[in-house]
């Protein structure tokens, strides 16, 4: 019989090896800022060697309220001495409990639980074409999905094939037919696309992070919906990113009280402390689904819907929805100073604690990168987006002095970075 034999991993390497490893061994489809993360906590995170940075990513907003949240943490911990997965070949003492909690807290009549957002995204697209076919009663596999330019839910062949960005798409296809792409933020393109009688659902981000933290007219929403519900078509709203308090409201939809029909949250569902995503729609399009038509091994697991019922009540409890728009205002208002003082920055954009600033150079150039290289000199963690546009968008629970000290920290590495 063959010896196995494998590396014994360590408790601490070095931000160096760190790197090393993961380019030696891990597949290249990341290109992460060089700067390896060991622990965080709240706002901050410190890399092996003990430095410390304030997080302004948040993981794409899967950690809303904050690095290792101790009461999210609890609830993982005592859950995971219990039971951690039972499939849903069985029933399990959670399940049941986040969905009556989830319902209640959104409206809905009923919860679907998957992992990652992009699952939840698929999701959301298989009930709308389920219920296009049963309700609305377009003719068999002729069922379409609009989509908007510029749309990121995940990178999976049904995500691409909604997408405009060619590095998504290159030497992917062929891709999934019945997807229709209109212009984001285009209500005469959206009330054409609509006229057609097989289209089934309208999915969007309300504000785009992937593209930039893209954020529509005022208005469009509350016309999306209108429009949605007037042509018998499902408003599929995907929160992923936008939704869990990150634009100071519980959903970004709530900025104009624009119910979607079919709502697919994820990454801060459960803090960041594992995958968990979900769908939640009403009677009548959730039950279109019977037993064996759609699952997940992992999905509704007993460990993720504990996490997701800690995880929304510290958001509820401690108020990060009013934090986040507080603060939120605050760093527009500072960041604006810094817009018009330096030629460097164009604009800064957003809603609540998602912003993110514009440089003025061509999307092709390397500044934007460049500048985050200077920040993480000074301690300040963000990532450039689309080639000249740096999202920055800190945990929910960041004070008012850690805001204030990260856009100094901003200004000193813009200062450096311009001599």
């Amino acid at each position: 019989m063959k010896t196995i034999t494998y590396p014994n991993p360590r408790t601490h390497i070095s931000s160096e090896e760190a790197i090393r490893l993961e380019f030696d061994y891990s597949a290249h489809n990341y290109h992460p800022l060089p700067v390896v993360l060991e622990r965080g906590l709240g706002t901050k995170v410190w890399d092996p060697e003990g430095n410390e940075y304030f997080d302004f990513l948040s993981a794409y907003s899967a950690v809303n309220q904050g690095h290792c949240h101790p009461r999210i943490l609890n609830a993982l911990l005592e859950q995971a001495q219990k039971i951690t997965l039972s499939s849903r070949a069985f029933y399990n003492t959670q399940l049941g409990q986040y969905a009556r909690f989830m319902t209640s807290l959104f409206g809905y009549d009923r919860l679907l639980p998957m992992n990652t957002g992009v699952e939840a995204a698929e999701t959301a697209v298989k009930l709308a074409r389920r219920w296009g076919y049963e309700i609305k009663g377009i003719a068999p596999d002729k069922a379409k999905i609009i989509f908007v330019a510029g749309n990121f839910w995940g990178r999976s062949l049904g995500a691409i094939s909604s997408s405009t960005d060619p590095s998504s798409r290159k030497n992917f296809g062929p891709f999934m037919p019945g997807y229709v792409l209109i212009p984001y933020n285009d209500l005469e393109a959206l009330s054409a696309a609509l006229k057609d009688p097989e289209v089934a659902g309208f999915m969007l981000e309300p504000i785009q992070g992937e593209a930039g933290v893209v954020v529509p007219d005022a208005g469009y929403l509350k016309e999306v919906r209108r429009l949605c519900k007037d042509h018998q078509v499902l408003f599929i709203a995907d929160e992923i990113q936008t939704g869990i308090g990150r634009t100071g409201r519980m959903l970004a939809c709530d900025h104009e009280d624009a119910r979607p029909d079919i709502l697919v949250l994820g990454k801060a569902l459960s803090g960041g402390v594992m995958p968990v995503s979900a769908v939640l729609a009403d009677d009548e399009i959730m039950l279109t689904i019977k037993p064996g038509e759609h699952g997940s091994t992992f999905g509704g697991n007993p460990l993720g819907a504990r996490v997701a019922i800690a995880a929304m009540e510290a958001l509820l409890d401690e108020d990060m929805i009013g934090n986040a728009e507080r603060m939120g205002k605050r760093f527009r208002s500072e960041m604006q100073k810094l817009v018009d003082q330096y030629p460097l920055l164009k604009l800064v954009r957003g809603k609540g604690l998602l912003n993110a600033v514009v440089i003025n150079d061509h999307p092709d150039s390397t500044t934007a990168w460049e500048l985050c290289m200077k920040m993480k000199e000074n301690g300040l963690l963000a990532k450039p987006t689309h080639g000249n546009i740096i999202r920055l968008a800190p945990p929910l629970v960041i004070t008012e002095a850690q805001l204030l000290e990260s856009i100094n920290r901003f200004e000193s590495a813009l200062k450096q970075f311009i001599r």
